[in-house]
C-alpha cells in the first residue's frame, strides 16, 4: 500500500483549518463567534471594531468576567471550554457556545491576539498571541481592564484560496452588520457599539424595560417597523413567546426583517418558519414576507442546539407542541388586531417624534412608551393586473361549490351569496355571484349604533374607532369622520373580509360536512406515509377525510369534505401527510377550503359603483370593527387608511 494511503493523525494546524471551514466562512462568522463568547462571559457592553469589512481587522471588546493567566493557552485549544463538562451539561446547555472550537479555528486562519483580565487578578491582565502558521501560543503580561479583547488580523492570510472567496468590502461589511444586528436584538439588556474604518455605525444603549427595548428595535430596524408592529407576551405550559410581529399590511418583498430567538440564540428553523407562515397565510399579500422579532423561552433540556455546525438550527423534543403554540399565539394576535384600533394611551393632539437614540417623546418632551400603530400608517399596495370592480368570470366549479354550500346551509341568507341579475348588455360575466339589492338593503342595517352624518363635538370621545360615514366617493370608497381625522375605506375589500370571516366561522365552526366518494381513490404510499396515516387517523377524521390503510404501501381515500368533492385529492393528501410527518400539523385541507370560500366571498361582496345609503355605510364600518383581520382583504390588501387632522392641516398649510 502506498505510504500516502496509510491512516495517520492529522497535524493540529491542519485539523484546525479543516474545522475552520465549518465555523469560519467569512468575517461575519468570526464576529458572531466572538460576540457569543462575550455574551457568555456576562458582558454588559460589547464593542466591535472593523477595518476593510473585517478582512483586515476584527476586534471585539467586552467587560465580562475575563480569562485568567492559566486558562489563556487553553482558550485557543480545540475542544477546550468552561461551559460544559459532561453529557448532562450538553443536554441542557444554556450558553451560546459549548464546543470549544471557535477560537482554535479562527486562530488557525488568522493572526490572533487575546488580552484579558479577571477582577481578582492583581497583575492587571495577560496577553496571548497565535498566528496561523505557528500554533504555539505565547503568553505575556499586558495591562487590560476587566474583560476581554480579541483582535483578529488578516483573515485567511495563510489560506489564499479561501481569501479569494471574500466579496467586496461593502458586501462583507453588510454581512457583519447583519450578524451584529441579530446579536444586538438577541440581548436587549446589553450596550453595543459597531465601528467600521474608525467610523461609528451603531451605538446602542442597554434597555431594561419596554421603552428601552423598542428604542433598540427602532434604531436597528427603523421607525416604520415599530409603528406597524404588535407587541405580544404569552406563556403556556412552560413556553413563553414574546416580542413584536408586524401587521400584515407592513410586509416586505424579502424576508430580511425576520428574527427568531430560542433562549437568546438566533435560529432559522423549518418548524418555526412553517408555524409563522401559517399564521400569516390569508392576511398577507401574495409574494410578500412578514416582519417579526420574536423570543421563545423554553426549558433548555427540551431543545437540542447541537444539530448544526453554526448552531443556527435546533430540534425540539416536542415539535408539535411548539408548532401549535407558535401558530395559535400569532394567529390569535393577528386576529385580534381590529380595524380602527388606536394606539393605547396616545392622545389625539400629540405628535410622535424620534428623540435621542430613537426614543419616542411627545411635544412636551416627555418620554413615552411606544405603542403599536394601526395598519393605516403603511401605504396601500396596489394589486397588479386587477382593477377593482371589474367583472370576474365564475368557473363552473366555483358555481357548483356555491350551490353545494347553499344546500348545506339553507339558513345562511345573510352571507350575501344571492345571485345578482345581469346588467343590460353585460353578457354572461355579469351573472357572477354578488350582492343582491334586496339582501343589501336588509343586511346593512345598523345593529347597535344609530347612523348620523357627522359627530357632534360634545360626543367625540364616544365615537367608534372608524367613526361615522359622511360620503361615498366614486362608488368605491367610504369617507368617514373620526376623532382623529378622516378614514377612507375600500368598501369591496372591507366587505370581502367580513363575508370571508363569517363563512369560515360557519364552515369550520364544527365538524366539516363530508361526503363519501363513489369510487375510493387509491394512493401508492411509502412505508413512512402509511405509518403517518395510521398514527394521524383522528386528525384526518376531524377534517372530514376518511383514510384507510389497504396494504403495506397502499392508502384508500374514502371520504372528503363536501366542498372538495371535485378537487384533485391525491396531491392534497400527500401534502398533508408530508406536513404531519415533518411538523406534526397540517392545514392544507383547511387552506384549500379557505381558497374556495375566499373566491365565494369575493363574488358575494358589495361591488364598486354600488351606491350605499348612509345607514349601510355605517353598518359596514361597525362590522369592520367587530371582524378579525378586517384591516386586510382576503388577498392581503389594506381595507382602510386614515389621515389625521395634523396631516390634513399640513396639506393646506394651516397653523404654519
Amino acid at each position: 500500500m502506498p505510504d500516502s494511503q496509510h491512516i495517520r493523525i492529522l497535524d493540529p494546524r491542519l485539523a484546525n483549518q479543516i474545522a475552520a471551514g465549518e465555523v469560519v466562512e467569512r468575517p461575519a462568522s468570526v464576529v458572531k463567534e466572538l460576540i457569543e463568547n462575550a455574551i457568555d462571559a456576562g458582558s454588559r457592553r460589547i464593542e466591535v471594531e472593523l477595518e476593510a469589512g473585517g478582512a483586515r481587522l476584527i476586534r471585539v471588546r467586552d467587560d465580562g468576567g475575563g480569562i485568567g493567566e492559566d486558562d489563556l493557552p487553553l482558550a485557543l485549544s480545540r475542544h477546550a471550554t468552561s461551559k460544559i463538562a459532561s453529557l448532562e451539561d450538553l443536554e441542557g446547555v444554556a450558553s451560546l457556545g459549548f464546543r470549544g472550537e471557535a477560537l482554535a479555528s479562527i486562530s488557525s486562519v488568522s493572526r490572533l491576539e487575546l488580552m484579558s483580565n479577571v477582577a481578582e487578578d492583581p497583575t492587571g491582565g495577560w496577553r496571548v498571541v497565535v498566528e496561523g502558521r505557528r500554533m504555539e501560543p505565547r503568553v505575556s503580561p499586558s495591562p487590560h481592564p476587566q474583560g476581554t479583547s480579541v483582535t483578529v488580523r488578516d483573515l485567511f492570510f495563510n489560506t489564499p484560496a479561501r481569501r479569494k472567496f471574500l466579496r467586496t468590502e461593502k458586501t462583507e461589511f453588510g454581512h457583519v452588520e447583519e450578524a451584529f444586528r441579530r446579536q444586538a436584538l438577541s440581548r436587549l439588556d446589553i450596550g453595543w457599539v459597531l465601528r467600521h474604518n474608525q467610523k461609528t455605525v451603531h451605538q446602542l444603549r442597554p434597555g431594561d424595560d419596554l421603552v428601552g427595548h423598542e428604542r433598540r428595535l427602532q434604531a436597528l430596524l427603523g421607525k416604520a417597523f415599530l409603528e406597524n408592529a404588535l407587541h405580544l407576551d404569552l406563556e403556556v405550559g412552560g413556553l413563553r413567546l414574546w416580542g413584536w410581529v408586524g401587521l400584515p399590511t407592513h410586509s416586505r418583498a424579502q424576508a430580511d426583517q425576520q428574527y427568531f430567538f430560542v433562549n437568546g440564540r438566533v435560529v432559522r428553523d423549518r418548524l418555526v418558519a412553517h408555524a409563522i407562515r401559517q399564521a400569516y397565510r390569508d392576511v398577507l399579500f401574495h409574494g410578500r414576507h412578514p416582519v417579526f422579532v420574536l423570543y421563545l423561552e423554553v426549558d433548555p433540556t427540551v431543545v437540542d442546539v447541537n444539530v448544526h455546525p453554526t448552531k443556527h438550527e435546533v430540534r425540539f423534543r416536542d415539535g408539535r407542541m411548539v408548532h401549535d403554540f407558535l401558530f395559535s399565539s400569532l394567529h390569535r394576535a393577528l386576529g385580534e388586531a381590529r380595524a380602527g384600533a388606536a394606539p393605547e394611551g396616545e392622545a389625539a393632539d400629540e405628535e410622535r417624534v424620534a428623540g435621542q437614540d430613537g426614543a419616542v417623546v411627545s411635544e412636551t418632551g416627555e418620554v413615552r412608551e411606544t405603542a403599536p400603530q394601526p395598519a393605516w400608517q403603511q401605504q396601500p399596495m396596489a394589486l397588479p393586473g386587477r382593477e377593482e370592480g371589474a367583472e370576474r368570470p365564475t368557473s363552473d366549479r366555483v358555481r357548483a361549490f356555491m350551490e353545494g354550500y347553499r344546500a348545506l346551509h339553507p339558513d345562511h341568507e345573510d352571507s350575501l351569496l344571492t345571485p345578482q341579475p345581469a346588467a343590460p348588455g353585460a353578457g354572461g360575466a355579469a351573472a357572477d355571484v354578488a350582492l343582491a339589492e334586496r339582501r343589501a338593503q336588509s343586511r346593512f342595517q345598523p345593529e347597535a349604533v344609530q347612523p348620523r352624518p357627522a359627530m357632534p363635538a360634545a360626543d367625540d370621545t364616544r365615537a367608534p374607532p372608524l367613526g361615522y360615514a359622511v360620503a361615498q366617493l366614486h362608488g368605491i370608497y367610504i369617507l368617514s369622520q373620526t376623532e382623529r381625522g378622516l378614514v377612507v375605506v375600500d368598501m369591496h375589500a372591507a366587505h370581502e373580509r367580513i363575508v370571508y370571516e363569517r363563512m369560515k366561522t360557519q364552515v369550520h365552526g364544527g365538524a366539516l360536512e363530508a361526503q363519501p366518494l363513489l369510487v375510493p381513490v387509491s394512493l401508492a404510499a411509502s412505508a413512512a406515509e402509511v405509518a403517518t396515516a395510521e398514527a394521524e387517523r383522528e386528525a384526518f377524521s376531524r377534517l372530514g377525510v376518511e383514510l384507510d390503510v389497504a396494504g403495506p404501501e397502499t392508502l384508500l381515500v374514502r371520504q372528503v369534505p363536501t366542498l372538495l368533492v371535485d378537487a384533485d385529492v391525491e396531491p392534497l393528501i400527500r401534502d398533508m401527510l408530508g406536513d404531519l410527518e415533518r411538523y406534526g400539523r397540517s392545514d392544507r385541507l383547511e387552506a384549500h377550503i379557505n381558497e374556495l370560500l375566499a373566491t365565494m366571498a369575493c363574488h358575494g361582496s358589495v361591488r364598486a359603483n354600488r351606491q350605499l345609503t348612509q345607514e349601510e355605510m355605517n353598518a359596514l364600518l361597525r362590522d369592520m370593527e367587530r371582524t378579525e383581520r378586517s384591516g386586510q382583504c382576503n388577498h392581503g390588501r389594506p381595507t382602510w387608511t386614515e389621515m389625521s387632522m395634523k396631516e390634513l392641516d399640513r396639506l393646506f398649510l394651516r397653523g404654519q
